[in-house]
């Protein structure tokens, strides 16, 4: 059975950082690609940075600059380090692998707010 598993959300100021972190298990990351969705209330479903099987990385125009996305295959993990957070960013956090079937996590929240 595969599992995401996401953790690292929480409440933070405008400005600080937070590391959203998701465990996989069941599959093997290092052929896969991950990604991290958000969902903000009342908004679609979007994307926000994935990460190849090789390396390659890409961002939503919006958090170019802020986040930046990394994994580690001996960990079977992927994360999502956010710097600069915006009350904008507020959503739920959702961790993405794909190849020929896709998978999802349950979701972290991250609220920014003062």
């Amino acid at each position: 059975q595969v599992q995401l598993v996401e953790s690292g959300g929480g409440l933070v100021q405008p400005g600080g950082s937070l590391r959203l972190s998701c465990a996989a298990s069941g599959i093997s990351i290092s052929i896969y690609g991950m990604g991290w969705y958000r969902q903000a209330p009342g908004k679609e479903r979007e994307l926000v940075a994935t990460i190849t099987s090789g390396g390659s990385t890409n961002y939503v125009d919006s958090v170019k600059g802020r986040f930046t996305i990394s994994r580690d295959n001996a960990k079977n993990a992927v994360y999502l380090q956010m710097n600069s957070l915006k009350p904008e960013d507020t959503a739920v956090y959702y961790c993405n692998a794909w190849r020929r079937l896709e998978y999802w996590g349950q979701g972290t929240q991250v609220t920014v707010s003062s």
